[in-house]
Parts: structure tokens; sequence; C-alpha cells
């Protein structure tokens, strides 16, 4: 989840000083030059034909011949091997001999061809326009829902592996308060605003936002775009560290489903650690630990966060602080489950791909069970017995567009003793990870209504289509650009 230096290298400045450019730069220098390829040939003491080849880009040349060809075109080495942009010709066959040494072309059983100066700009540029159409659609059927899962799949396994706290995420956090001189504990609407002006923005709350975005930064001019909804509903703050955090993370244009999964975890990681801050959130829950006292709620409430900001929050400092491994759970009032971690070794039901977002939650978890607990005002906790233990959980239903969602925090048994609620009379028997459990209707339910009952199924938009596609999967950048231009200082 934390971005190093490695996860971006993209190579030096020179990367495209290559064979191609430097043979077409050769070819360039002697056509300025009015010479022809044979006496370029004789200057240097080679035949026409090998000259030919290195203009073509089709064997590198050592550096004693390519300084012999400098001295004869009256330049020097560094003429040759400069990354300054050639002429639109040369750029144009370049871009078609390195396309036909790809990948694409060789899946499509395309032989190379020689580019010669009778074939016009129109059809080399038609060719490298195929040449991004395929690789786009490519790389659009390479975003499926099982791709996805795979990326989820790995980022979990991060996730779990460092515990979900992430020292460099914090630290950012850290940094970025002081600089605002935050003095500790709820973060405030003005302290956001003190964040996004140190940031270089300005923040402009309107009615016309792409509904396809939660907000759009428009990087030319320092400004912020925030649906002025949020004035009314929802938490402001929250929009604006999203915002800005992708901004502070020096996040670049994903290019994969796995770096946009990755981009948006740190995210909401850093805006977690901007409004519940480590070094006074940690004292908090530390002195609860003490107290055998440690609430969700009282955390929500001391930062006036929302319950899964809270919930989300206590996962990155339980294990880390308290020494508490914990799971934490989403799910939609369908029963299905769209977020979750854990380090507690509590079974979830998974795919074959070991992913649990997607799958169907027990029916006889704390996080189905609270939607039919009719206090909505106090938290829901309950013992779960199953087939890997006993675990305790508090749980809160919240609702959204999507409709209802609950999310639960839950613990083995024995760290049950650090929090309130652990004298709860409820309790559950679910065996979904050793047997079929409520996966299956009962057979009497079965028997009864298997051949007398027809559902119109409601079949998730992901099931058969492949993800958004774009940079950003899901944004329409057409509305997104067009907002822009409309909205722009003139």
């Amino acid at each position: 989840m934390v971005t190093d230096g490695l996860s971006r290298f993209e190579g030096g400045d020179d990367q495209d000083v290559d064979s191609l450019t430097i043979g077409r730069r050769v070819r360039q220098l002697r056509t300025e030059r009015g010479m022809t390829l044979e006496e370029l040939a004789d200057a240097v003491g080679r035949a026409p034909s090998q000259l030919s080849m290195i203009e073509n880009g089709r064997r590198e040349a050592k550096l004693t011949l390519l300084q012999a060809i400098a001295r004869a075109l009256g330049s020097g080495l560094d003429a040759l091997l400069q990354s300054a942009p050639l002429d639109e010709r040369s750029t144009l066959e370049i871009g078609v001999e390195r396309a036909m040494r790809g990948q694409t072309f060789q899946a499509l059983g395309i032989a190379p061809f020689r580019v010669g100066k009778s074939v016009p700009d129109e059809a080399l540029r038609a060719m490298l326009a195929l040449q991004d159409e395929i690789e786009r659609l490519r790389d659009e059927r390479a975003a499926t829902p099982e791709e996805a899962r795979r990326a989820n799949v790995a980022l979990r396994r991060l996730m779990r592996s460092q515990d979900n706290h992430f020292p460099e995420l914090e630290a950012q956090a850290r940094d970025l308060l002081a600089s605002v001189d935050h003095p500790g504990g709820p973060l405030t609407q003005r302290t956001a605003s003190d964040i996004a002006a140190h940031l270089g923005f300005t923040l402009h709350y309107v009615p016309d936002l792409p509904h396809t975005t939660r907000s759009v930064a428009d990087l030319k001019n320092g400004r912020l775009y925030l649906s002025s909804r949020l004035t009314a509903k929802g938490d402001p703050r929250t929009a604006v560290l999203q915002a800005l955090s992708s901004r502070i993370l020096g996040h670049a244009e994903p290019r994969s489903y796995a770096e946009f999964l990755r981009q948006r975890v740190e995210t909401n990681y850093l805006t977690a650690a901007l409004l519940v801050p480590e070094a006074h959130a940690v004292p908090f829950l530390q002195d609860a630990k003490s107290s055998r006292a440690i609430s969700i709620e009282d955390l929500r409430d001391a930062y006036s966060v929302s319950y899964e900001t809270a919930a989300h929050r206590f996962t990155n400092l339980a294990t880390v602080h308290l020494g508490i491994p914990v799971h934490f759970l989403k799910v939609h009032e369908s029963g299905t489950i769209t977020k979750s971690y854990e380090n507690d070794d509590v079974n979830f039901p998974t795919d074959r791909l070991g992913s649990s977002e997607g799958q169907m939650c027990c029916r006889r978890w704390t996080s189905r069970v609270v939607f039919d607990v009719d206090d909505k005002f106090n938290p829901y906790y309950q013992y779960t017995d199953t087939g890997n233990g006993t675990y305790w959980c508090t749980a809160r239903v919240e609702s959204s567009s999507e409709g209802d969602h609950s999310v639960s925090v839950g613990v083995r048994f024995d760290d049950t003793k650090w929090f309130l609620g652990r004298d709860t009379p409820h309790r559950g028997v679910s065996r979904h990870a050793v047997e079929v459990c409520c996966r299956q209707a009962p057979p009497e339910l079965e028997a009864a209504w298997r051949e007398a009952s027809w559902p119109n199924v409601r079949t998730p938009r992901t099931l058969l289509a492949t993800l958004p596609t774009g940079a950003f999967p899901g944004v329409d950048t057409t509305d997104m650009y067009e907002f822009l231009e409309a909205h722009a200082p003139r």
C-alpha cells in the first residue's frame, strides 16, 4: 500500500535514445548535409548496406563507428546521442518501427516491414492510431472482475502483513498537521481549509459537480471543486481531505486496476490519519484499554467522524499499539461483503481466488444479524461460535445512496475483556467454514419451494461487463473536462 520509489521507476531522461532514435538522427543529419548514403559510407570506411541498417535501427553501432559518423557529418557525438525531439517524419517512423517490434503486432502475426520514404505520413499515423486502440482494448479486456479480485486479494495480503498500519502514511499525516499548527483532537473544517491553502488550493463548492466524481482538482489553477450538497449532507472535511490526499501522496495517473485500488486505499488511510491523528488517538485508546472500556462509538464521538471511519482507524492502530488482532466487515443489506480486513484468523467466506469482497456473509454473523435489530440507536454486540473459534463483534447499520450497510469490528474471545459490550447475552453459531451452514436452505423449505418459485434476479452490473474503463475507472472524463473548462478562471 505504501508507495515507494521503485514502484514508479520509469527510467532516466534518455530512455528513448535507442538504436532507432540514433539511426534516424544519423539519417536526418546526413540529409541536412546533402550527403548520400554511399558518400557517408565511403567517409567512414563501411559498406552502404551496413550504414543503411544503422539508420533503420536494425543494428547498433559501436561507439568508435558513431564517432567516425559524427566527424564525417561535421558534428559532435552529442548530436547523435541527444534526447531532443526529431522531426515529425522521423518520429512517426520510429513509432511504427517500435510498434512492429512490440507484442501487439507479433500477436496479430504482422511481420515487420521496411518503412520506406514512399509510405505517406497519413498511413504511419493511421498505423499508430490502430496500435494505440488495440492496446486500449487489450487493457480494457484485462480489467475484468477476476483481475480486480486478484488485485484486491494482493492488497489485502499486504495490509494483513503490516497489521494494517503504515508508518510512512502516519508520518505524512503528522507532518501535514504540524504545518498548519493543528493542536490535536478533532480536525475542524477550518483546519481542512488551511491544509488546502497550505497545498496551494482554494475550495469551491458548486452545484454541478460531475455525477461520476466526488471532487475535481484543477491542478493548473489551484482550485478544488466539491459538491455544494456537502454543506447540507455528509462530512465536508472528508471530501476535502480525500481530494487533497492524492496530491499529498504524489499519485500519478494509475496504470493498472491494481494501482487504482492501491491509490484508493492510500487516500482513505491518509484521510483517516488526518481526521484521527495517531499521536492523539493512541493515548486515548490506551487509556480505554487500561479501563477495559474500548468503544468504537467513543472513538467516533471523540473525533467527530463517521462510525465507518472510526472502525477503519481502529484497525490501523489496534494491533501495533494495543496488541489486539482485529477484523473489520462492511456488509450490504443484501448480505454481500463489500469491504473486509482481518489479522485475527477469522474465517471469511472467499472465492477460489481468496477474495471475500462480493461473497455472501453468513446470516448468523453479527454483520447480518444487526439488520434485524430494532434498536438502531445503540450498538449491537454478539458472540459468534465459528469453526475457527469464538469471536465477539460490535456493529452498526449506516445508510448511503447504495442502501444500508452494516459496519462491524470484531476480536477473538480472549481479547473481548478490553471492550465495552463484552457482557452481551447475544450469541450465534456459524459453521460456514466447515459446513454448508446458511449457504443452503433448510431441506424442508427446499422441498416446498424449489419447483414452485422463480425469482427475477437482480444481476450485479459487474457480473457480465468489464470494469469501467479509463485511467480513473467509472469517471466520465468528457464530463469532467467540460466542467473544468466551464469553471476555469478567465
